[in-house]
């Protein structure tokens, strides 16, 4: 990269700093997203469920329920237009006993709050009657969440980016960042560990794991706890036994959203993820005796389940603000200083916000 001064740097090429690009790009500045890893979209980007989230979970008022659902809309709107591959599933939440049925009309009461006016409540014979091989007491259903190829996704927002002068630079790591005089110094490494810095006017902090790094570069003092999610994958059921994604009641320590069944673009079932805080390194190794634990969690809603049909599969990493014992935090995007701009802590519903995220970076620059 032999460049001098740049108007934007975009740190990050995962699903995020992707749609800030494309978005940006638009604008006739010159966009440089660096990227750690060999491509984009190598992080945790492409280590997750791939919903596209309805926006029910989360305060009202808070970032991550309103660009949550100012992003489904969004992406449902840019799947249908662009070909990407995607699918409005609907998702059960199931209630087993009578106090996860109050959990999920506490949570039908969030949603509604968030303005997700589509949701219902059903009984037993109604859960039933939509999905014959799930068991439940009762349900939330939601008809708006739905699953998309993230990679597909990336992809798009990287050639709308690219088309409109972005460049992506890979195998590049940030080594420092200095203000100097009007514009940022930024510092970095190639995969030869070739040293070079060079001037931009704005900088973009989407690096996801490492954010709270980049962020303290430039004097901000966030700090990041990894929470690992590993899923199982399921073998020797026969697809289209279910068609919804069901996820059980929150649990009320709002770590994660539970161990799920979720359903990818080929009608292929997977459990998880589960939460589990970790040290800060990137484990995606999945302990073999994860299967027998999926298995226990989810038998009692998917009881057509048989101990040999789990098995370990792959493992994602959660950004969280929050420790194992504090209150859940909110998105953190915000301009820290002139020019500068911070995104900590985007766990999800990150996915399905990414396209919000993107004008809420703009709207804050310019």
């Amino acid at each position: 990269m032999i460049v001098e001064k740049i108007d934007v740097a975009i740190i990050g090429a995962g699903v995020i700093g992707l749609a800030i690009a494309a978005q940006l790009a638009r604008l006739d500045l010159n966009v440089f997203i660096l990227e750690k890893n060999d491509s984009h979209g190598g992080g945790i980007s492409s280590r997750n469920s791939e919903v596209i989230h309805a926006g029910i979970y989360y305060p009202e008022g808070s970032l991550k329920a309103g660009l949550c659902v100012e992003g489904r809309h969004l992406l449902y709107e840019i799947a249908a237009q662009k070909g990407i591959p995607h699918q409005k599933t609907g998702k059960l939440i199931v209630a087993t006993s009578p106090e996860e049925k109050d959990e999920i009309e506490k949570l039908e009461a969030t949603g509604r709050q968030n303005g997700v006016t589509s949701l219902s409540l059903l009984n037993r014979q109604q859960v039933a009657q939509m999905e014959p091989h799930i068991q439940a007491q009762a349900a939330l259903y939601s008809p708006d969440t739905g699953i998309i190829s993230s990679h597909h996704l990336m992809d798009h927002f990287l050639t709308q980016a690219q088309n409109n002068g972005a460049r992506l630079v890979c195998r590049t790591s940030v080594t420092g960042i200095e203000r100097e005089s009007n514009n940022w110094r930024i510092f970095a490494q190639n995969d030869t560990d070739a040293d070079f810095d060079f001037l931009s006017a704005i900088v973009i902090n989407a690096s996801g794991l490492y954010s709270d790094i980049i962020a303290g570069m430039m004097g901000s003092t966030y700090h990041l706890h990894y929470c690992k999610g590993d899923y199982c994958g399921i073998t020797g059921v026969k697809t289209g036994l279910v068609n919804r994604l069901v996820y059980p009641a929150p649990a009320k320590n709002h770590v994660g959203l539970g161990v799920h069944l979720t359903i990818d673009l080929n009608g292929r079932l997977k459990l998880g993820p589960d939460a589990t805080y970790i040290e800060r390194v990137e484990d995606y190794m999945v302990e073999p005796e994860k299967a027998s634990l999926f298995y226990e969690l989810a038998r009692n809603y998917f009881p057509f389940l048989k101990p040999e049909n789990v098995y370990p599969d792959m493992a994602g990493i959660r950004p969280k603000l929050q420790g194992p014992n504090d209150l859940v935090a909110d998105f953190i995007i915000r301009q820290d200083a002139p020019g500068f701009v911070n995104l900590v802590g985007i766990e999800s519903p990150g996915l399905t916000a990414s396209p919000a995220i993107a004008r809420f970076v703009k709207r804050l620059l310019f």
